[in-house]
């Protein structure tokens, strides 16, 4: 798919990695997958699954508000960050599924909640489709919090789809995406576009990750290779509760997506907040986490807007 040279090395650029005591590699379903495992390893299991074109470091901020009560599993997506493939990558939904389905088997994992943030609350309601048609379901999470969840077919996906599977396909274009992303505004321009004031140490990571020919690569991929057309019955045969956060001013994920997905599910709940846009658990994770919590405690949330 790539070549060494175009992935990340855990050594140079992973040396300010946050929570780098808590990773591990694990290999598994074809890919080397980078972990971080946090918490008491008895406290309730989350699994924490970030969006397109990030990683597990999306997560810095909420994890120390949330380790003294779970333990959290935080992997680095297929082809993002430092998981690698070791073999050819299926990044379809379907894929990428089985693949983390395979990777919580192996860690023997069994989580409580699943948290997804944009593409990962997707990932979160397939896990889920995926444990209920193979009978797991009791076994594995009770519920799915969507942080601006990308929960909706879009018609975008018309002209993205295309297009990202004709730079899929196109090996540079990863390289010269990447040469750009370090020699020019691009990357800044790209976190401005999601409108959140992030903090120096995530812009730099972020820049890091788009100046990787493989993880650029990787987030094509997915993009390329997701059918979401099917996302709909899955939000109707959910059977467990589907707890959604969005952000008014998200100029990525409109919160109407999320609206509409929570009207969807059988058990589905809305929680709005005016400011944060896409990244607002990088840029607001106490208010985040105050929702997280009240759902995990108490069950559904009352559906009312956040301050």
């Amino acid at each position: 798919m790539t070549r060494d040279r175009d992935w990340l090395d855990w050594e140079r650029d992973g040396a300010d990695w946050p929570f780098r005591n808590a990773s591990r590699f694990v290999e598994v379903a074809g890919y080397r997958w980078h972990v971080q495992d946090l918490g008491p390893p008895n406290a309730p299991c989350v699994l924490l699954i970030h969006g397109t074109g990030a990683a597990s470091f999306s997560w810095r901020n909420v994890v120390p508000l949330l380790e003294n009560r779970f333990r959290l599993i935080v992997p680095d997506l297929p082809c993002h960050g430092f998981t690698r493939p070791t073999a050819t990558p299926d990044l379809s939904l379907e894929g990428m599924t089985t693949s983390i389905r395979s990777l919580l088997n192996e860690l023997a994992f069994q989580p409580l909640t699943i948290i997804g943030h944009s593409a990962g609350a997707v990932i979160g309601v397939s896990l889920v489709s995926a444990a209920q048609k193979s009978m797991e379901h009791g076994r594995h999470s009770h519920r799915v919090l969507g942080i601006n969840g990308a929960l909706k077919p879009i018609r975008g996906n018309r002209v993205l789809s295309p297009m990202a599977k004709a730079l899929f396909a196109n090996p540079l274009s990863a390289s010269m995406f990447s040469l750009l992303a370090k020699s020019t505004p691009l990357g800044h321009n790209l976190l401005t576009a999601t409108g959140s004031p992030i903090d120096a140490h995530g812009e730099e990571i972020y820049r890091r990750l788009l100046g990787s020919a493989g993880h650029v690569r990787g987030a094509l991929g997915m993009m390329a290779s997701w059918d979401l057309s099917h996302l709909n019955a899955m939000l109707r045969r959910l059977p467990t509760p589907l707890d959604l956060f969005a952000a008014e001013d998200d100029p990525m994920v409109p919160a109407t997506s999320s609206k509409r997905a929570a009207g969807l599910a059988k058990h589905g709940s809305l929680t709005l907040t005016p400011k944060g846009g896409h990244l607002v658990h990088e840029c607001h994770p106490e208010t985040v986490v105050d929702w997280i919590e009240t759902i995990v405690s108490n069950g559904h949330s009352n559906g009312a807007d956040a301050a």
